[in-house]
């Protein structure tokens, strides 16, 4: 499981030109599921997301979690972060976990983010053509990434 956070001031997902989800301050979060993805690796995100201190504090350190900015969180679905352009000119995408199996994942994340957050949880389509516009906050950008069995 990959996932590349970025602090926003706003962020919102659109498709067909039609609004479906958009955020004042707080997380983007774009996720991605590879074959070595468990339920397990969700858990851990959902609790890393929960924790991770990346807001600023009244002196400027990244000491405040989204909790304690009542942040919100919009999460949108990118497999393209298991694509691989080490071979060739064309991006491979074998690592990624099927469309199928990767919205069960998908769904499950969301609903873990929903039953963690007191505040408010927005999601893109799942595997639609999204535009996303972002106002990164810093700007900071964190990559996460977890497959069963590591100890990141």
């Amino acid at each position: 499981m990959r996932v590349l956070i970025q602090r926003v001031s706003e962020a919102s997902v659109e498709v067909s030109g039609e609004a479906v989800g958009s955020i004042g301050r707080g997380l983007l979060v774009f996720v991605g599921f590879g074959k070595k993805s468990t339920v397990g690796d969700i858990s851990w995100m959902v609790e890393k997301l929960n924790g991770l201190r990346v807001f600023p504090d009244s002196e400027g350190q990244m000491n405040l979690n989204i909790h304690e900015v009542s942040g919100e969180v919009l999460v949108v679905s990118q497999f393209t972060l298991y694509g691989s352009c080490q071979k060739g000119r064309r991006p491979s995408f074998e690592p990624a976990m099927s469309p199928g199996e990767a919205e069960v994942h998908y769904d499950q994340f969301v609903q873990q983010l929903n039953q963690s957050f007191s505040s408010k949880v927005e999601t893109g389509l799942f595997g639609a053509d999204m535009q996303v516009s972002l106002t990164n906050d810093g700007p900071v950008t964190f990559w996460l990434e977890r497959e069963s069995g590591d100890d990141v």
